[in-house]
């Protein structure tokens, strides 16, 4: 969708939603916020992954601010609504009035009431991770409030470009998720102002001690969640190819891998499932000796800082952002194979190496490990995102 096409669209949206929309705006009114609120953080749930990772730091970088974090999708599992508990930070969890496609004018009417909350909040900020609903919030909010996007995929590109004009700045976790974006803005040839609102920041991670494991097995780990995207199932497919080999390597699945493939299948590989404990992931990161990923696109996976940070090779396909990290034969192995076939048969191809090239393994993670020290504190991290909130 090009930019002209994603402004007619909403546009005529607009109209429709129009009745409903000035309702809510009446009813903020009637009923305004009891609290008071610099920052308004729009998140979709809160459900285990990388980008609401990124998202629990962000807000504990902000909570001295007092944010408001709205929650507007349905959770699958909501393994990380504890980590949201801070001093400072309230939730207001919608999802079961506004994620309901048959009563969808209530989502409209929401768009007006949460408009005329932020509206009161003179000088707040309104930040959106990864959330759908954020782009339908911000054109109903005054000019005066600044919008932050927070991007890590390039998935909705062609949607959010129709909301640039109210977006204040555009933050994304890749460098080359920030220049597809400034493609896309060169293909609908829009002017200067548009690119200066682009801008990167790292995700960040705690930077651990390094330990060196010492496994009887190469221990190679698949860590995610069993969405299409990650084609589990080409990682269930190499560890199949090894086991047939007897070669002493052993496959882990920690995520909701049962998704996708059936554990029983392959009674040769451990399957965690989710794992919420910090405790516990933090050992399945420090007893890893490798890490695979094929997936068809991603951002910055945490799982990718997490490994580099503790030394651990890696093996994905260099797909979008990962080749900006992963950097072949210097810190990892990247497939570049597309056909499924051959990306299993590129995959079995690095397992085997880095299982008989031990310095290898060593080299790599710790090459790795020095990108990680210089790319993703978490004291950078805030500094950077407190600059772009314009916050002290």
């Amino acid at each position: 969708m090009t930019y002209k096409e994603a402004k007619r669209k909403f546009f005529i949206e607009r109209i429709g939603m129009f009745p409903f929309v000035l309702l809510g705006k009446i009813c903020g009114h009637i009923f305004p916020l009891k609290t008071s609120h610099n920052i308004f953080l729009f998140f979709p749930n809160t459900d285990i992954g990388g980008a609401p990772r990124v998202n629990i730091d962000i807000t504990a970088c902000v909570k001295d601010q007092r944010p408001l974090i709205i929650f507007s999708k349905k959770p699958q599992n909501g393994l990380f609504k504890d980590k949201y508990i801070m001093e400072g930070v309230r939730t207001l969890d919608l999802h079961r009035l506004i994620d309901n496609k048959l009563f969808h004018f209530v989502n409209f009417f929401y768009r007006g009431l949460l408009a005329t909350w932020i509206n009161k909040q003179k000088g707040a900020t309104v930040l959106g991770g990864e959330s759908l609903f954020f782009y339908k919030v911000i054109p109903h909010l005054s000019k005066e409030i600044k919008c932050v996007e927070v991007c890590h995929l390039a998935t909705w590109l062609p949607y959010s470009i129709g909301f640039i004009d109210r977006i204040t700045t555009r933050l994304f976790s890749t460098e080359r998720l920030k220049e597809q974006v400034a493609e896309q803005y060169r293909e609908n040839k829009l002017p200067e102002h548009y690119f200066k609102k682009l801008c990167f920041i790292d995700n960040a991670i705690e930077i651990p001690e390094y330990l060196q494991t010492d496994n009887n097995n190469l221990e190679v780990y698949f860590i995610g969640r069993g969405a299409p995207q990650k084609r589990v199932h080409l990682v269930a497919a190499i560890a199949e190819k090894i086991n047939s080999k007897q070669l002493p390597v052993k496959f882990n699945f920690v995520g909701d891998v049962d998704n996708v493939i059936d554990p029983s299948n392959y009674p040769y590989c451990k399957f965690y499932g989710n794992v919420k404990d910090d405790a516990q992931m933090r050992k399945i990161y420090e007893q890893a000796d490798v890490l695979i990923l094929t997936s068809a696109y991603e951002g910055l996976p945490i799982v990718v800082m997490e490994m580099m940070a503790r030394g651990k090779p890696i093996i994905s396909t260099a797909v979008n952002g990962i080749p900006n990290y992963i950097h072949h034969r210097e810190n990892g192995l990247l497939i570049q194979a597309t056909d499924e076939e051959e990306i299993v048969a590129e995959g079995c191809q690095y397992v085997e190496e880095l299982l008989n090239n031990k310095p290898m393994r060593v080299s790599f993670g710790k090459r790795g490990r020095v990108i990680a020290i210089e790319r993703f504190s978490k004291e950078e991290f805030c500094k950077s995102y407190r600059q772009v909130l314009q916050l002290a």
